[in-house]
């Protein structure tokens, strides 16, 4: 199949220009507002509308700073070490997951510290939000053509325009659908039951390593890196310890509620 090419802009108003990317993340934004306003109100705490609105400001503010910067020093130091100004030019792309997972981490405890919540407590009432943020983002790498997968022969392969004319791996719709749809039902099912405080949270971390380190097989690896230790990208690398961590929060957290019990 070959990828029509969409402009990356959507709306032109004079010098100003709006991104289809950057139309994902506000539309990540507003729907965590309204998942976390639901969840507050469902378990009756004490945070207003504006108390949550000042959590996702705060989230939103880690995301982007996190993923800005550890895009810079997990994948491309060097280039921003001799074109330092390069680093605020966040409109020509080069976010990462895992510096905006620590920039959120950072935030939230910030924010779990002003609005005197504990901050396993805060992690899990927004955690949901975080699958769709991700599958939203996802989205918006496919209509870029930008982190495409390996070639493949597969019937559903794509022609993206900036990978060649063989046909590759739509990577980013593999990850929007594991890390969207399929761990939103995930942390619904764990959310249905009442658990110790964190067992959703380290459940996303978990389940986030493991569907990228799997997804990571099929993705092409980022030019300026390749492969790192063998047939393995950064982005295996810095997945797989958080599928191990996650898991064993889980069990330790889950086995240390059952004796408090």
């Amino acid at each position: 199949m070959q990828l029509p090419h969409i402009d990356p802009v959507f709306l032109r108003i004079g010098p100003l220009e709006f991104r289809w990317y950057g139309l994902m993340y506000i539309l990540g934004f507003i729907a965590a507002y309204f998942i976390v306003l639901r969840r507050v109100r469902k378990r009756s705490l004490l945070l207003s509308a504006d108390d949550v609105a000042d959590i996702i400001f705060y989230l939103a503010v880690g995301v982007i700073l996190g993923g800005r910067l550890g895009y810079i020093l997990f994948y491309n130091a060097p280039y921003y070490l001799e074109h330092p100004l390069k680093i605020f030019a966040v409109w020509e792309g080069g976010m990462s997951f895992h510096g905006g997972l620590i920039g959120v981490v950072l935030a939230g405890l910030l924010v779990a510290r002003k609005k005197r919540l504990g901050f396993f407590t805060l992690a899990d009432l927004c955690v949901l939000t975080a699958p769709v943020g991700l599958g939203l983002g996802r989205l918006g790498n496919f209509i870029n053509g930008e982190l495409y997968g390996r070639v493949t022969d597969m019937p559903w392969g794509v022609v993206f325009r900036e990978g060649g004319p063989m046909p590759r791996h739509p990577s980013q719709l593999y990850e929007a659908i594991l890390e969207g749809p399929v761990l939103f039902v995930i942390l619904m099912v764990v959310g249905r039951k009442e658990r110790p405080a964190g067992v959703a949270f380290w459940t996303f971390v978990s389940c986030y390593g493991l569907f990228r380190f799997f997804v990571e097989f099929f993705r092409e690896p980022d030019s300026q890196l390749g492969f790192i230790m063998g047939p393995f990208s950064m982005g295996q690398l810095l997945s797989f310890p958080m599928f191990l961590l996650g898991l064993a929060m889980v069990l330790i957290i889950t086995k240390k509620g059952k004796r408090t019990e």
